[in-house]
């Protein structure tokens, strides 16, 4: 699998991740096991978790893989901090809980240090610097080597990469933020992913398929095994089964049969080759599910598949989002 550099940083990374949100949840070790041997053995390298994946289950199945299937070395393991199990406070990004977290991160995964931390959401209740402090002891001490942001919008993540720009090597430079981003949601490329192209930060897009949509597999119904006809997962699904999705979905399966793949490499594809999007992090359910996502990387798509796709899923931009000259 082709790798490519994180932002504005030396570090390389497989152009696919592999996302666990589902692991020791709805993936049992078994399928897990199957799926990262698979992603390993075509290159991959970009492991993504968090600590509130499966409660820790999911750092904890990915440390025990890594000590007898996958060497350490071979994986570049990404996981986050900062989201709480509290309904009074969803985030905190108090120095304290982030680094105490790491640690606990690290106890799960059974390493001394994550080759990329990420703050989970941005929290209003902390300041900003002390957030970003955070990052700059976890890399200072060795137990973090990268550090980037997720679930930031525009002005947060220009606040928070030019803070670190501000005082070059004494503070951590942010190599990345991980966003969703897909034929169905395109609202990084209002304001994140221009910032995130003149700061250097690389975007992994989560949830790159639309939330299982565009695979097409809910054309003409809900399937039973799916996460749309999961009690848990039905909300998160059901915001892409409206219209504008229903158009957008059936121009990619028209493209797919043109080009005679399938609708899940086409809506794969076009979301990897983005300006600026370093890895889409791919979060199978199954071995089967991840090895059609892999066969993605021998295809790209022509410029006018490309135009096509652009046109029916284009965002409604207007001021102050484009140049007010245009306008």
């Amino acid at each position: 699998m082709e790798q490519r550099h994180l932002g504005r940083t030396g570090l390389r990374v497989s152009r696919i991740g592999l996302g666990t949100l589902t692991w020791g949840r709805d993936t049992e070790e078994h399928d897990a096991a199957d799926m990262l041997k698979a992603f390993w053995e075509v290159g991959g390298t970009l492991v993504d978790t968090a600590d509130v994946y499966g409660g820790g289950e999911a750092e904890y199945l990915l440390g025990r893989l890594m000590e007898r299937l996958v060497p350490r070395r071979d994986l570049v393991i990404s996981t986050k901090a900062g989201s709480v199990p509290d309904p009074g406070r969803r985030f905190d990004g108090s120095r304290g809980h982030l680094l105490a977290a790491l640690d606990a991160s690290l106890v799960r995964l059974g390493t001394d240090h994550v080759d990329l931390w990420h703050i989970h959401a941005y929290d209003t209740g902390t300041p900003l610097e002390e957030t970003l402090q955070a990052l700059d002891i976890a890399v200072a001490s060795g137990r973090a080597r990268y550090a980037g942001v997720s679930n930031f919008c525009g002005w947060q993540l220009a606040k928070a990469a030019t803070w670190q720009l501000a005082a070059p090597g004494t503070r951590t430079r942010l190599a990345s933020t991980q966003m969703e981003y897909s034929l169905l949601q395109r609202g990084v490329e209002r304001e994140v992913l221009p910032a995130a192209l003149d700061l250097g930060v690389g975007l992994l897009p989560s949830s790159p398929l639309g939330r299982g949509v565009l695979t097409g597999k809910y054309r003409h119904g809900t399937p039973g095994d799916s996460r749309g006809a999961s009690e848990r997962l039905a909300p998160f699904v059901e915001p892409y089964l409206d219209d504008t999705a229903t158009r957008i979905v059936d121009a990619v399966t028209t493209a797919a049969d043109g080009l005679a793949v399938t609708p899940l490499q086409v809506a794969l594809a076009w979301v990897r080759d983005r300006p600026g999007v370093t890895a889409p992090i791919v979060g199978a359910r199954t071995a089967q599910q991840l090895t059609a996502a892999l066969s993605v990387e021998a295809l790209s798509l022509p410029d006018e598949i490309c135009r096509a796709l652009d046109d029916v899923s284009a965002p409604l931009h207007r001021y102050p989002d484009h140049d007010w000259s245009t306008l």
